[in-house]
């Protein structure tokens, strides 16, 4: 497989981590849309929220638990945005399932 997101968590493609453990790996974003932009993915290869299932979904609970700490790690006690596209018409552009936290500024937009 020649996934993207998969050869970061390999170490065959440098990445700037800010967070690790045994399901998830999160690193900053290399086009930041904000003065925090970090990517939390599982390690598994999960293509899309789409493919989401009850056998994988438990590491999907596992990235919101590591969510809130890695967003105190890096200052944002006022707030963050949590955000995930999912198939084209989503404009998901890397097909491994990811998390965008971002932050550092107050963000413009309403998501809900």
């Amino acid at each position: 497989m020649d996934c993207l997101f998969c050869n970061i968590v390999a170490g065959k493609i440098p990445s700037t981590k800010v967070y690790e453990d045994e399901l998830v790996y999160a690193f900053k974003d290399i086009n930041p849309q904000a003065p925090v932009h970090v990517l939390v993915i599982p390690k598994e290869h999960i293509a899309s929220a789409a493919a989401i299932t009850e056998e994988n979904s438990a590491v999907v609970a596992h990235v919101f638990e590591v969510v809130p700490k890695i967003a105190k790690e890096l200052g944002l006690e006022n707030g963050f945005r949590v955000v995930t596209n999912s198939g084209d018409d989503g404009a998901q552009t890397v097909k491994h399932l990811h998390f965008h936290i971002l932050g550092g500024r107050p963000l413009q937009g309403q998501m809900g």
